[in-house]
């Protein structure tokens, strides 16, 4: 059995994540997922980071999205928020030549709070 066939149920590999398309609340693409952040205790993936903006993935801006916030819609063949292109303008997001600063929990809590979405 490849690889492929065994990921067609729940689970799938953080390789087959990244570059998968995410659709807005209007099921217009938004960009598409950059890396998966996982934390190291848990095992669990607590965000994911969404390119967006710039040209041919050149000049994207990073935009952490709380992993709840997204839900797989096999329809679209990826990964839908709630948020609206409009919306995402004001995210918290970092860009080229920057990171964020994953350790920062006030600023990770300000961001599961902008979407929404409760800290686990």
């Amino acid at each position: 059995m490849s690889i492929d066939e065994r990921e067609t149920g729940n689970l799938i590999g953080s390789d087959k994540v990244e570059g998968t398309a995410v659709y807005g609340a209007d099921d217009s693409r938004i960009g598409a997922i950059e890396r998966v952040m996982i934390d190291k205790v848990s095992g669990r993936v607590s965000y994911a980071v969404l390119g967006f903006g710039g040209f041919l993935g050149l000049g994207n801006d990073h935009y952490p999205l709380p992993w709840q916030s997204l839900k797989y819609d096999t329809r679209l063949g990826g990964y839908v928020t709630g948020i609206t292109e409009q919306q995402l303008r004001g995210a918290p997001k970092y860009s080229e030549g920057s990171d964020w600063n994953w350790s920062d929990a006030a600023r990770n809590r300000a961001l599961n709070a902008y979407y929404g979405v409760p800290v686990a």
